[in-house]
């Protein structure tokens, strides 16, 4: 029973057991077989845990939902874009909820439910998603938005399904410091006025679910690394999109994702046109598809940001060093790695031009 093994401690040495062999996936990625790819392997493992912590345990109650940040600058999963801001909260099909607030000046605002089978089959299901160009907005920018299995009637209103388990928030930012992110809360329309005191059984659970999203999101992300190694080095052209939906991607987006490998003095030229779209924007990862160090290195572009050329393309020059034309894109002392361009809301999605050029 929980009871008996959290009180004889064998409920935390069986937690401590299983965040042990997620190490595995560490020691598993071959090609990850440098001190600095080892070194961040194990902080994207301590990283995972605090995430994972968050919305197992501290932010688990459906009937008691709040917003936290499952990516941010200090905790990244799956190619976590720097140019957004993410809101995650637990939820179930039992409940109905509002989210309320203040739409900001952010240029894209979507909200989705999801299916969260990160720690049984790697994938998170889409159930539901919205966007703000599709929503009522008062004049002053609030908005309430009924979350929930039916329709209520007039109004906003996202869907959920039998299995959802979250609301995902993508606030994407063309300019962040002169744009007013969405200022919002959750909360149960039919629940219970007090949350009930922890139990074994649930934090025996809790624990289960946190050892099991660390360890099947590290594994997930890494077969993505070694899929783009194999068939998109120092490319960017996955065309079939049903693998990034299945994993949680946004449906508005067509996600191009690569794998790259740069020798000190090489350089990875990228070109491409640019169509008619809401928002784009690259950024570079290291191997376990964490967005390297934005907040001290120049690692992405947008269309805010990027300088395009005088043609209305856009050239990206990633290299250790600033190779003195197009946009610089920073390696920040890593040698190889993932990256991920997206073209959001597009009319077209054009496959950037690569090349492998020697630096002058």
């Amino acid at each position: 029973m929980s009871e008996d093994k959290v009180m004889s401690g064998e409920a935390w040495r069986d937690f401590c057991r299983r965040l042990e062999k997620a190490g595995d996936v560490v020691l598993g990625a071959d090609a990850a077989n440098t001190p600095l790819d080892r070194a961040e392997g194990y902080r994207y493992l301590t990283r995972l845990l605090r995430v994972a912590l968050e919305m197992n345990l501290e932010f688990a109650d459906p009937d008691f939902p709040g917003f936290y940040q499952a990516s941010h600058q200090t905790a990244k999963i799956g190619a976590d874009n720097p140019d957004n801001h993410y809101l995650n909260a637990t939820i179930t099909s039992d409940r109905s909820y509002r989210i309320s607030g203040k739409r900001g000046t952010v240029p894209i605002l979507t909200f989705g439910t999801k299916a969260n089978r990160y720690a049984i089959d790697g994938t998170m299901a889409s159930t539901g998603e919205l966007d703000v160009e599709d929503m009522l907005i008062e004049p002053d920018g609030s908005f309430e938005l009924i979350v929930s299995r039916e329709r209520p009637g007039n109004g906003n209103w996202l869907p959920i399904a039998a299995d959802s388990s979250m609301v995902l928030v993508r606030q994407t930012f063309g300019d962040r410091a002169k744009e007013e992110a969405v200022d919002i809360k959750i909360e149960t329309l039919d629940g219970p006025p007090t949350p009930e005191p922890l139990t074994p059984a649930r934090l025996e659970a809790a624990l289960g679910r946190v050892a099991g999203f660390v360890e099947g999101t590290a594994k997930t992300f890494a077969i993505w690394t070694e899929k783009f190694r194999a068939e998109n080095m120092n490319a960017l052209d996955t065309v079939d999109q049903s693998l990034f939906i299945r994993g949680g991607g946004d449906p508005m987006i067509h996600y191009l994702h690569g794998a790259w490998e740069l020798a000190p003095d090489e350089a990875l030229v990228i070109e491409t046109s640019v169509p008619e779209c809401r928002v784009w924007n690259f950024q570079l990862d290291n191997y376990w598809m964490e967005s390297l160090d934005y907040r001290f290195h120049q690692i992405h572009y947008n269309n805010t940001t990027a300088k395009l050329n005088p043609d209305g393309t856009v050239t990206l020059v990633i290299a250790a060093r600033d190779p003195g034309f197009g946009n610089w894109v920073d390696t920040a002392g890593h040698a190889h790695g993932t990256m991920l361009w997206r073209w959001t809301d597009a009319k077209e999605k054009p496959v950037p031009n690569t090349k492998v050029i020697k630096l002058p």
